[in-house]
């Protein structure tokens, strides 16, 4: 399903035409074949856009949490409607199983609408200390630039937290995959979106996304992607001194303890490490597992990949689809290769595509062993269906390899002992740390430390990034 506005924008409550001549292919990952050109807009765009979303700001942020319920309730209905719609578009343009498209890619944004509808409805946007106020006030004009892995996840999780703010939006999805983010405007036209509340422009980083974060008149960039990208998102918004939230790379690490419960965890980590093909930024790339135990855990994780089937995401027996870009292939490609090269073993896959398969950017899921931390591919995030297996001695060492890293967004462990598990989770240097398979949980804060970006969203956490708190002293009314 191609959206009918793919050479439009959508812009203060219309479909207009882009100002900006240029055009982009959307590549199907699987075929390589051409299934949709996009408008790429420009600076002229973007202040149009932008124009919009401040001139309806102010009547915006004066709306009444009722008004908002109502506006996110509608949303909601809407969105439940175009589920099919959304799944089709992810799963053509970003290579995801039919079946992950539509069990969890598509639902991942209206599950973000749901979750911050029951955090507006008891939201305290006022609380008294002593005789002061305070006052949390919507921050302003958001601009938001998404990615393509888990698209409609991301933005959900920025535009539902900041129409419940009160917030206006400029949207800039990745232009990897940006039809379902037509399809998103759609919804948001038909539930009713006041005018200039929210706003779509496509385009690339370097000419839209340079210009939304160093507008003057957007007061926030909130950006999921690269860390190289979020450096310069964040050098571009400088000036301006706007807020500035970023959720970016990861190399997480997955400490694996030496308990009965070992066997288990390798097997169920090294499956769930290969869904949406490995491009999640919060995979358990690294796994930890005791020095000795390390010929066991290449096996079990050779045994674990046998039988998922990478193939087309039409197919329903098809668990891993290609990587969503030729860029993303080559890139996974060199990494595979290095690990080789600096003397990591391959467990399973290696370079190439799986047998059997000559087009598309199919990634072989592939396990390396004997991996120390120093390697390329236990430092880089590769962003496919690879992992290395890492040997450690005890817990210490464990916390120490896993900490030691540039990124520090998401954590795992796995012990049969819940209080060991729990011991070791608190010295993670990590946003979020996964217990036994945990799964991630809306209503809890998700972002990282260090490299891996500031700021949190989901739930309570997410819709107060998008306020200010505002004091009014010697308040003495009731």
């Amino acid at each position: 399903m191609t959206p009918a506005n793919t050479h439009k924008f959508y812009i203060d409550g219309e479909w207009v035409e882009p100002l900006s001549a240029k055009t982009v292919d959307v590549i199907n990952p699987a075929t390589e074949q051409t299934i949709a050109t996009i408008a790429l807009g420009d600076e002229k765009d973007v202040e149009r856009a932008v124009t919009a979303a401040r001139n309806a700001f102010d009547g915006f942020a004066s709306t009444t949490r009722e008004e908002r319920i109502a506006l996110l309730e509608r949303i909601i209905e809407v969105y439940k409607t175009r589920l099919g719609d959304l799944a089709d578009a992810v799963s053509s343009e970003m290579g995801a199983p039919a079946g992950l498209a539509a069990k969890a890619q598509a639902p991942s944004g209206l599950g973000h609408f749901m979750s911050t509808l029951k955090v507006l409805q008891s939201y305290e946007f006022e609380e008294k200390i002593g005789s002061t106020t305070v006052v949390h006030e919507p921050v302003g004009v958001c601009a938001f630039i998404t990615p393509w892995n888990w698209p409609l996840n991301q933005i959900g999780a920025k535009v539902a937290p900041a129409l419940a703010a009160g917030c206006t939006i400029v949207l800039k999805p990745s232009e990897v995959a940006p039809l379902n983010a037509l399809v998103f405007a759609e919804i948001m036209d038909e539930a009713g979106v006041p005018a200039g509340v929210f706003n779509l422009v496509n385009g690339d980083g370097p000419t839209v996304g340079v210009a939304l974060s160093s507008h003057p008149e957007v007061d926030m960039v909130s950006f999921t992607g690269s860390t190289r990208a979020g450096v310069e998102i964040a050098k571009n918004a400088a000036p301006t001194v706007k807020r500035v939230t970023q959720e970016l790379g990861g190399k997480s690490a997955n400490i694996i303890v030496d308990d009965d419960a070992f066997a288990d965890a390798v097997a169920r980590d090294v499956a769930a490490m290969v869904v949406n093909s490995g491009q999640s930024c919060n995979a358990g790339s690294r796994i930890l597992v005791p020095a000795g135990r390390m010929d066991e855990a290449a096996e079990i994780a050779e045994k674990a990949l046998a039988d998922i089937v990478v193939g087309s995401p039409d197919d329903a027996k098809t668990a891993v689809g290609p990587v969503v870009s030729e860029a993303q292939f080559t890139k996974i490609q060199r990494l595979i290769q290095s690990g080789i090269d600096e003397g990591a073993t391959v467990a399973a896959g290696g370079v190439g595509r799986p047998d059997g398969i000559d087009a598309g950017y199919f990634v072989r899921p592939t396990v390396f062993a004997d991996v120390t931390n120093d390697m390329t591919i236990a430092r880089e995030e590769i962003f496919g269906p690879v992992m290395t297996l890492i040997g450690y001695q005890d817990d210490d060492d464990a916390v120490r390899i896993a900490n030691d890293t540039n990124y520090g967004l998401s954590g795992y462990v796995s012990a049969s002992d819940p209080e060991r598990a729990r011991k070791i989770a608190r010295r993670l240097r990590t946003g979020n740390v996964h217990l036994n398979g945990a799964p991630l949980d809306r209503n809890a804060p998700f972002g990282g430390y260090k490299q891996s970006g500031n700021g949190r969203e989901f739930g309570k956490f997410g819709l107060a990034e998008f306020l200010e708190a505002k004091a009014i002293f010697g308040d003495n009314t009731d």
